[in-house]
């Protein structure tokens, strides 16, 4: 599935005003709900992870199985999506993640067992893959040029707002709770209802799905061309050629490369440089460790010494900063350009990581009794929140724009599916190994989170292509 993202206007070329534009806003907003429930399904499992261990008295080993079992499905939606909504359209494919997502709220709050859990984060891992692909292609697709790149940045503000939200809620419920995640609270434990309240958004998700049109991208490509120009006279504008407009997306349709798996092979390690770069860059962004903040951070807290409801607090406070990175990163990139912010991002990670790394070699005990000494606990809160910030005005945003941008039309589609399939896999690794490096070293694993940024420089400076300014088809 790709948009006409970068197709030229019609006409003298500039855009014209939406009759509606707060409509326009509304409609970005409502598909944005799925990167609102991509990030709050992502990390709300934060909040469970103690309790879930206890629940089902479980190893690390097999709790890390079930904290990355969503990254499984999130793979596999990401693969589908876009065969599923050429088919069956663009709303379609968001009311399907919508389901998907209900039913593994409610699924994953009354588990019966623990290959059960797994399950359902699975489903709902197919949900955040699903979302990850449809918010931002429809978003590109009933956009107004003029106005397409802030209307876009809608999906990665409402990933870094589901984030925070989740965090929130754990805490309130925890509040609630007395402090203990397996407290009960009208008939369940705390933790069963940090995941079950995800239902919520994910019903006000479908419900807004029903109330906004279809892509005219799809609709002309299944011949509903009068649906299909009565939705971009809606969100363009009534002083555009709407016939015009309509016939310049069906020619770009009609003319436009499919790239395949096989378009990418032909260098010297099989694949073409560009693409190994475009994989380079999805690990990078996984392996300095970023996951197991939204993931972890509660748990990895409390394994130093402090007291879950501070714990809680702190994972809310880590999101907080995760937005305030963004909104940064949304304001520099096009200003002090892709590289340079890439740059600055990866030396902040790595004094962060380094600092956190020297913090939490004072951990001392062991089971429950597990202290580190104030002033190292501080330091290490402080450089935890600093590793969040260079990370999401950084690498957070820039990864993306670059994997959009970097990559030569022709191939653009399918290096696209790569890049995005590496960064899941490495995410899962991440994932799946923090319990285990945190039971060997905390300190340790922390040290390799903090080699990997170091080696994101020369990375950067030798390899990565700086984009800014310049237009896709001069990407060769």
């Amino acid at each position: 599935m790709t948009s006409t993202a970068n197709a030229p206007a019609s006409g003298s070329g500039r855009e014209a005003r939406p009759d509606h534009l707060g409509h326009v806003v509304f409609i970005a907003a409502a598909a944005a709900m799925g990167g609102f429930l991509f990030g709050y399904d992502s990390s709300v499992i934060n909040g469970a992870v103690v309790a879930i261990r206890e629940r089902f008295d479980v190893g690390s080993a097999a709790l890390a199985q079930v904290i990355a079992a969503a990254l499984i499905g999130c793979a596999f939606g990401a693969a589908t999506a876009g065969r599923i909504a050429d088919r069956i359209g663009r709303i379609r494919c968001m009311q399907i993640a919508a389901v998907l997502f209900t039913a593994s709220a409610i699924g994953s709050a009354l588990p019966f067992a623990l290959w059960d859990l797994a399950m359902w984060r699975v489903i709902g891992g197919f949900g955040i893959g699903m979302a990850s692909v449809i918010g931002p292609a429809y978003i590109a697709e009933v956009s107004p040029a003029a106005y397409r790149g802030r209307l876009a940045s809608f999906q990665q503000a409402a990933i870094v707002i589901g984030i925070a939200v989740s965090q929130l809620v754990n805490w309130a419920i925890l509040n609630t709770a007395d402090g203990d995640q397996r407290g009960e609270i009208a008939g369940l434990e705390a933790w069963q209802w940090m995941l079950g309240i995800m239902v919520i958004p994910a019903v006000i998700y479908g419900l807004m799905s029903f109330v906004i049109p279809e892509s005219p991208r799809y609709l002309i490509s299944v011949g509903r061309t009068e649906q299909a120009k009565k939705v971009l006279r809606e969100v363009e504008g009534s002083k555009i050629d709407i016939d015009a407009r309509a016939a310049e997306i069906d020619r770009a349709m009609r003319s436009e490369h499919k790239s395949t798996f096989k378009d990418l092979l032909g260098g010297r390690f099989g694949f073409l440089p560009i693409v190994w770069i475009g994989i380079g860059l999805s690990v990078f962004q996984q392996l300095v460790g970023i996951n197991v903040i939204f993931y972890y951070s509660s748990s990895l807290w409390q394994s130093v010494g402090i007291d879950p409801s501070s714990s809680f607090f702190y994972s809310f406070t880590t999101s907080i900063i995760n937005i305030i990175g963004t909104v940064i990163a949304m304001v520099l990139v096009d200003r002090l350009g892709r590289k340079p912010l890439a740059l600055i991002g990866s030396a902040g990670m790595a004094i962060s990581l380094g600092i956190c790394a020297w913090a939490f070699s004072y951990k001392e005990g062991s089971g429950d009794n597990i202290t580190i000494p104030d002033t190292q606990g501080t330091i290490a809160l402080v450089a935890a929140h600093s590793f969040v910030l260079f990370f999401a005005l950084s690498w957070g945003v820039v990864v993306w724009v670059l994997l959009g941008e970097m990559f030569p039309n022709r191939i653009r589609a399918a290096a696209l599916g790569v890049a995005a399939a590496a960064q899941w896999i490495a995410n899962w690794v991440i994932t799946v190994t923090f319990p285990t490096l945190s039971d060997w070293n905390l300190s340790g694993a922390y040290v390799i989170y903090t080699f990997f940024a170091l080696l994101s420089i020369p990375f950067i400076l030798k390899w990565v292509p700086e984009t800014k300014g310049k237009a896709l088809e001069e990407m060769g």
